[in-house]
């Protein structure tokens, strides 16, 4: 079997999932890869195939999308070439991590896909929203990367076509254990936005993963890491506490750890708040930004929090081949 595989590259969540699913998914036949985006730290460690800066997010220095850079970056007629040329209609399976240029491609040659990953499971009304859903958010979520089937990953099962989430085998097998210090991996925030707000907190160590640093740089109690995947692993299975966006793959991964955890949302990302209101249900700790009293928010959520309790039943290997049953099943 040749199988297409569109990851999307913006942050690092899209690629460390692929990574962990890789090699159980070549066991299933000969994969090429399609990377798109410009804004990962993570380096894709696999040959890929076909690569576009495709359609990125991009931050500002203080928790928010930054617009203006990423409008500047869209290329419509270098979009539509891609389009033109991406060769999905020689492949017997496409499967497509939120990447709207081989959906696009799929659409126009009228080949099947599916959407695979943690934004399909937003096709489900079950799956939680806030308080104030955006129209313009959930439109993003059903049409930038529209398949003809879906196979979603969420926190739990709200549908019978959403599965648990990837968890890395590294993770998965880790023995956990609490040795005194708080990872951070906030990366819309500047380091010294960091800085500022956990200046205070001088009776806690803070492992902080930057992609500023080019080499670890301890500053008192807070110590400033280069976002790597062994690093990052390491740090986030023998700390005692995590404090991150709201994304998916890391919020996932610190409740299979039992681990406390305070998320926050990227402001502008709707996919993200929905996470935060996923994770709030589930008894985790949400705030919409770093406040200007956040060490008193962050002492008392510290001294109160309880890890929640959850277990993931299947593992990478299980997840992939649920995946490609579901994939080869015949419609309806």
């Amino acid at each position: 079997m040749k199988i297409f595989y569109a990851i999307q590259a913006t942050g690092n969540g899209h690629i460390s999932r692929a990574m962990e699913l890789l090699p159980h998914l070549q066991q299933h036949g000969k994969v090429d890869l399609f990377l798109s985006g410009a804004n990962s730290s993570l380096a894709l460690d696999a040959p890929i195939k076909y690569r576009s800066k495709g359609l990125s997010l991009f931050y500002t220095c203080k928790g928010s999308l930054d617009y203006f850079s990423m409008f500047q970056k869209i290329s419509p007629l270098r979009l539509r070439k891609e389009v033109a040329e991406l060769p999905v209609e020689k492949y017997d399976l496409v499967i497509n991590d939120f990447e709207c240029i081989t959906s696009i491609a799929c659409r126009q040659k009228k080949v099947p896909s599916v959407n695979f990953g943690h934004q399909a499971s937003f096709m489900s009304s079950n799956t939680p929203r806030p308080i104030k859903p955006s129209a313009v958010g959930e439109w993003i979520l059903k049409n930038y990367a529209k398949a003809s089937s879906y196979i979603g990953l969420h926190f739990r099962e709200y549908d019978d076509f959403i599965l648990p989430p990837v968890i890395k085998s590294e993770i998965w097998n880790a023995t956990p254990s609490n040795q005194n210090y708080i990872t951070v991996y906030l990366p819309s925030y500047c380091d010294c936005e960091i800085r500022r707000f956990f200046k205070q907190l001088t009776d806690y160590n803070f492992q902080v993963f930057s992609k500023e640093v080019k080499q670890v740089t301890k500053e008192g109690h807070l110590t400033f890491i280069p976002v790597g995947k062994n690093a990052f692993n390491e740090s986030m299975i023998h700390c005692d506490a995590i404090i991150c966006g709201a994304g998916f793959e890391t919020p996932a991964e610190a409740l299979h750890l039992n681990k406390k955890m305070m998320v926050m949302p990227i402001k502008g990302q709707y996919e993200q708040k929905c996470n935060a209101a996923a994770l709030g249900q589930l008894g985790v700790k949400t705030l919409k930004e770093l406040p200007e009293n956040f060490h008193i928010v962050f002492e008392d959520w510290y001294n109160a929090a309880k890890p929640v309790d959850i277990k993931f039943k299947y593992s990478s290997v299980d997840i992939i081949n649920i995946m490609m049953q579901k994939a080869s099943a015949p419609a309806g």
